[in-house]
């Protein structure tokens, strides 16, 4: 997703153009991994001193909502990163240590609904995790 489809969909539900929300949207476009809010926080400092935990948590838990972000959770923590900016669906590797992903491009709920049939599925969520080549050699 970019900054601007980020802004359009803010704007449509009456969110002001702020420039803590200006700073957070750039830090996740230029991020391209999942980061912790603490991480955002240490990052965006340097841009905004005066910028609160608060005010950060508080827009993450709004860009997640609204599907700006995609979210997961790793050891009992919320990560957060730009959506994909791709229409097809996919789901994705994430490095434990780095936080980069990999796109896997097909989908195991072909094999999980066969088991299913009498249920309707609302949704799902796949993720796998490790190490990526990188951070598996260091």
């Amino acid at each position: 997703m970019s900054i601007d489809e980020a802004w359009d969909i803010l704007l449509k539900y009456d969110f002001k153009r702020t420039k803590n929300r200006e700073i957070l949207l750039r830090f996740f476009d230029e991020a391209d991994r999942y980061v912790t809010a603490m991480e955002v926080r240490v990052a965006v400092e340097q841009d905004n001193p005066g910028i609160s935990f608060d005010t950060i948590y508080r827009n993450l838990a709004v860009f997640s909502k609204l599907g700006i972000l995609d979210e997961t959770e790793l050891n009992g923590e919320r990560l957060f990163r730009m959506q994909c900016a791709t229409d097809h669906h996919h789901h994705h590797f994430i490095c434990m240590t780095c936080g980069s992903t990999k796109s896997i491009p097909i989908c195991p709920m072909d094999s999980v609904t066969v088991n299913l049939s009498e249920y309707e599925i609302e949704g799902h969520k796949f993720e796998v995790y490790g190490r990526c080549p990188k951070c598996k050699i260091g």
